[in-house]
């Protein structure tokens, strides 16, 4: 229904934002309150696999659609609940959702009133998008130099196919989701061992190298692109 196209992502965002006042979600996006509950959490998944794994892409969603702080620690704990594979599947699920809503959202009428509140950034990024769409944001989302909600937002005011969009994010967030879901699921014994637990393994070689490596391979066609355009005729 046109009614149900054009309005229906502001009210699943009212919704969300609705859904995580009422829950407080946001004060619970940290590790200490993934150690302080893990015992409750897995007995949820154990006892409600499919549920909880619904839940948790749902939460993912609201997470990202709203831009709130705490999609890192959200993969990090699907890793922990879930496994590294199913975690970072789920987690790429979830913010590739996520995303989606923004990037309809901004064509909406919404989008106009966006549009003119966004600052010169966006303005650089949208140049980048209409050039080569694909390997453009395949690069920004391997490489986050860009806030993830801004590149949604850039994408979702340029005449791109959704295809084009979730394909690219998809491809682009699954390596790093699968990273870090991979750390998550180590993060048991972190807490069985009373440390607590931190962010700074991120920043390992191991950690950072294969992502910056994946990131690299993705700019290639858009370096051969630009030296065939300088070659003479």
């Amino acid at each position: 229904m046109p009614w149900l196209k054009r309005f229906g992502p502001i009210i699943l965002v009212l919704a969300l934002i609705g859904l995580a006042l009422v829950s407080g979600v946001t004060e619970h996006l940290t590790l200490s309150e993934l150690k302080l509950r893990r015992d409750e959490l897995q007995a949820l998944v154990h006892q409600y696999p499919l549920l909880s794994l619904g839940a948790y892409i749902l939460v993912y969603v609201a997470v990202v659609s709203l831009s709130l702080p705490g999609a890192l620690i959200m993969t990090l704990s699907g890793g922990f609940l879930f496994g590294p594979w199913l975690g970072g599947l789920a987690a790429a699920t979830g913010a590739s959702l996520g995303a989606t809503v923004i990037f309809l959202i901004c064509r909406t009428a919404v989008g106009d009133a966006l549009r003119g509140k966004a600052g010169s950034t966006i303005a650089r990024i949208e140049e980048g998008v209409r050039r080569d769409a694909f390997s453009y944001l395949l690069t920004l989302r391997l490489i986050p130099v860009m806030p993830f909600w801004l590149v949604n937002l850039a994408a979702g005011f340029v005449a791109i196919p959704l295809r084009t969009f979730l394909i690219a994010t998809v491809l682009g967030i699954l390596p790093g989701s699968l990273v870090y879901a991979g750390l998550g699921s180590g993060l048991g014994h972190v807490f069985a061992s009373g440390q607590e637990p931190n962010l700074r393994v991120i920043f390992e070689p191991q950690v950072l190298l294969p992502l910056i490596g994946l990131s690299l391979l993705s700019l290639l066609p858009i370096v051969l692109r630009r030296f065939r355009k300088s070659e003479p005729a």
